[in-house]
């Protein structure tokens, strides 16, 4: 899913404690020990992590609609 406005970008990271910024970046990071072999793996604090970045293009932010819920669910909370 495309998510193309800011406002509506920074409402889900701010509700979602796994994502953050990285400049225009939203960055999601967590746990897990696959993190070793994985290309998205990273070591933070002496564990590992996956993190992927979702960088914006023209279009927007594109989004997996697992991380952030389908737009009938966000009109209806």
């Amino acid at each position: 899913m495309f998510i193309r406005s800011l406002e509506e970008m920074e409402k889900i990271v701010e509700q979602k404690k796994f994502l953050h910024w990285d400049g225009w970046t939203v960055v999601q990071t967590f746990n897990s020990e696959r993190a070793r072999t994985s290309p998205d793996g990273i070591r933070i604090n002496g564990q590992w992590h996956i993190q992927k970045r979702f960088v914006p293009t023209s279009k927007g932010w594109e989004i997996p609609n697992k991380i952030i819920g389908s737009r009938k669910e966000k009109r209806e909370s």
